[in-house]
């Protein structure tokens, strides 16, 4: 087995947080009363609103910011933030559906091998920190990505970022060294 080698990696993407904008002023009680699968929060001055289908729950805020997680795809993301816009349009608010973006992915991702980690963390010591008494993980960050990767003594790593693959890609070498 040599870290060269083209290995393929297993990732599953867990949850995909994202945020889009109705640019219109959001009337939190009426969403409470008239809505379907509902939380007012009154005292945070926000609603959760989840949906079936894509699974996801949406907090709504009156400025009508809404960030919604639980989807596993950028594309579920983006449908269940569609519909969630439709439905808020049927209650009848004047929704335009903007600024949409993905703001966070996890994923995790299983090496066919285990990790020696105070060994991984001495070879790579900028960018990866391990403190066995209070988390079993070493925390790798990768600045110019914004990612942080959680790399578990099993050969699971948990990637917290945007661009996924690469990241997996470009730790696989690091890893390969300390198994």
């Amino acid at each position: 087995m040599d870290a060269d080698s083209d290995v393929a990696l297993d990732i599953l993407i867990t949850n995909v947080v994202c945020v889009f904008r109705t640019r219109c002023h959001l009337n939190l009680r009426k969403i409470a009363l008239e809505g379907a699968n509902v939380i007012y929060k009154r005292d945070v001055g926000k609603v959760l609103m989840k949906l079936r289908k894509p699974r996801i729950t949406a907090t709504i805020w009156s400025s009508g910011k809404i960030i919604c997680t639980g989807a596993t795809s950028e594309e579920e993301a983006k449908f269940g933030a569609r519909r969630l816009a439709r439905s808020l349009q049927k209650l009848g608010f004047q929704v335009i559906f903007t600024d949409f973006k993905v703001v966070n992915v996890l994923a995790v991702c299983n090496m066919p091998f285990e990790i020696r980690l105070p060994e991984f963390t001495k070879n790579n010591r900028p960018h990866a920190s391990y403190e066995p008494e209070l988390h079993p993980a070493v925390c790798y960050r990768i600045k110019s990505l914004r990612a942080t990767l959680q790399i578990f003594s099993t050969g699971s790593i948990t990637v917290t970022g945007n661009l996924l693959c690469y990241c997996c890609g470009q730790i696989y070498p690091f890893v390969f060294e300390s198994r």
